[in-house]
């Protein structure tokens, strides 16, 4: 899956209590079967598995991994998983880079290293909300096909 795997010095260290409150601010949506708040697989992120009934059947898993840092950079990273072997996925960044500005986003269906320059809001909250929305719009148009 593509996905940003270095964790370069400039972002600097996980931060664990904003990881901590976006797990519990997840934890309240029945979108999500479970959180889990870094596993032996993630340990520096949150992975929120979506519940599949809000999915059309061929979708295997549908999750976010979610990371933070004390510097405020972040990855939240969205992927689908199909029956087929084939994925959608996209991701919102801010982190030093040379693609493109610090804040970003890389779109599906393949969340591309070249992405689009974005504005992210400093509270992860505002942030995480922006996320959930694009989400929640992707997830209804499957219905509204």
């Amino acid at each position: 899956m593509p996905e940003d795997t270095a964790d370069p010095p400039s972002r600097g260290p996980i931060d664990t209590e904003i990881l901590d409150r976006i797990a519990a601010h997840l934890a309240q949506s029945d979108r999500f079967d479970n959180i889990e708040t870094q596993p032996p697989y993630a340990p520096n992120a949150v992975i929120a598995n979506y519940d599949l009934g809000y999915f059309p059947g061929g979708i295997t898993r549908a999750y976010l991994r979610i990371r933070w840092f004390e510097t405020d950079d972040f990855s939240i990273h969205y992927s689908e998983q199909y029956q087929t072997g084939n994925s959608w996925e996209c991701r919102w960044d801010r982190h030093p880079n040379d693609h493109n500005t610090r804040d970003h986003f890389h779109p599906p269906p393949d969340a591309s290293t070249s992405g689009e320059d974005a504005a992210y809001s400093k509270d992860w909250r505002d942030v995480l909300a922006t996320v959930l929305t694009n989400l929640d719009d992707r997830i209804e148009a499957f219905w509204d096909e």
